[in-house]
């Protein structure tokens, strides 16, 4: 899996920093949720009569909520990319609410607001690397229960690596404001496809 990671990062794009801009529009979408999660007079998307408006969204359900941030953030344009970063946000929102249950999407904690764009972040590398090869895994494995556990395998394998590339971000001092989250999602996109391009070799 890892050799396959390294040659899909090496060969397909020619390297990390190939594959890190092919990945730009994931920084700029992790920017845009980041201010949607935002609460007070920073968040562009709840001003009056925006769409995450508190008195349009008040008494709504938690999945209501989520909804409404994935068309701020990212709404429908008919391409692929649009299409997987909605589900990546939904998908990320998700494990926000799993760890911290209590949580209000619309007023998230720093800690609560990292998670959700670092969760992002690793669902949106995956459904890229998927949408390139994930066909290709699924053809050749023995059967399709095993195409789907290789699969499997490697969303795990690359939410563990964006985490990692994350955290070793925040170890050397980069902290995540709102003026640096394309910087920050920018450099662990970098770090994570390095990792991935050293199993080349």
């Amino acid at each position: 899996m890892r050799r396959g990671l390294g040659q899909y990062v090496k060969k397909g794009y020619g390297g990390s920093s190939t594959a890190t801009r092919r990945m730009g529009g994931t920084a700029q979408t992790a920017q845009a949720l980041y201010s949607a999660l935002s609460s007070g007079s920073g968040n562009p998307f709840a001003a009056p009569g925006s769409p995450l408006d508190p008195a349009l969204t008040g008494g709504r359900s938690a999945d209501e909520v989520m909804d409404a941030v994935v068309e701020a953030v990212r709404p429908v344009d008919g391409t692929q990319d649009a299409e997987a970063s909605r589900t990546s946000i939904k998908d990320a929102l998700s494990d926000v609410l799993n760890q911290f249950p209590d949580a209000d999407l619309l007023n998230l904690q720093q800690e609560q607001r990292e998670l959700a764009i670092e969760r992002f972040v690793a669902a949106d590398v995956f459904r890229r690397v998927d949408l390139d090869i994930g066909r290709t895994i699924r053809e050749k494995a023995p059967s399709a229960a095993m195409g789907l556990g290789r699969l499997k395998e490697v969303r795990e394998y690359v939410r563990q690596t964006v985490s990692a590339s994350f955290r070793r971000l925040r170890d050397t001092g980069q902290q995540m404001s709102t003026g640096r989250v394309t910087q920050i999602v920018q450099m662990a996109i970098r770090e994570t496809f390095l990792v991935f391009e050293g199993y080349a070799e």
